[in-house]
């Protein structure tokens, strides 16, 4: 019978755990993608702009609990990016712009962040 440590738990939950952070993130940069490519007004650009609006909402939860491990300043600079997001994301909804540029870029930039 295998005994496993605290510690090899623990690493092996927070490798998990980032793991599922830069799937999403990728999921919401290909569903982004796709919906640059038809427009802003595209069923495809719904679709990304919902994902990556609860993408970044379950992560700025998770970023603004006390229990979150990251340093208090790293998580209150991801925050600030969160909302940034969110915002570009309500900017693209509202036809207040129509590039998703910035939007793919940043959440590319953090998914590629994530180690």
């Amino acid at each position: 019978m295998y005994q496993f440590s605290y510690a090899d738990i623990q690493t092996d939950s927070v490798a998990e755990a980032k793991d599922r952070e830069r799937q999403l993130l990728s999921r919401s940069i290909d569903l982004l993608t796709k919906a640059s490519a038809v427009g802003p007004t595209s069923y495809e650009a719904i679709e990304a702009l919902n994902f990556t609006n609860r993408v970044w909402t379950s992560l700025m939860d998770d970023l603004g609990s006390p229990e979150n491990a990251l340093p208090k300043e790293l998580r209150a600079n991801l925050i600030s990016i969160g909302l940034w997001l969110l915002r570009e994301a309500e900017d693209i909804r509202q036809g207040r712009t129509e590039s998703f540029d910035g939007l793919i870029e940043v959440s590319q930039i953090i998914r590629d962040g994530i180690q």
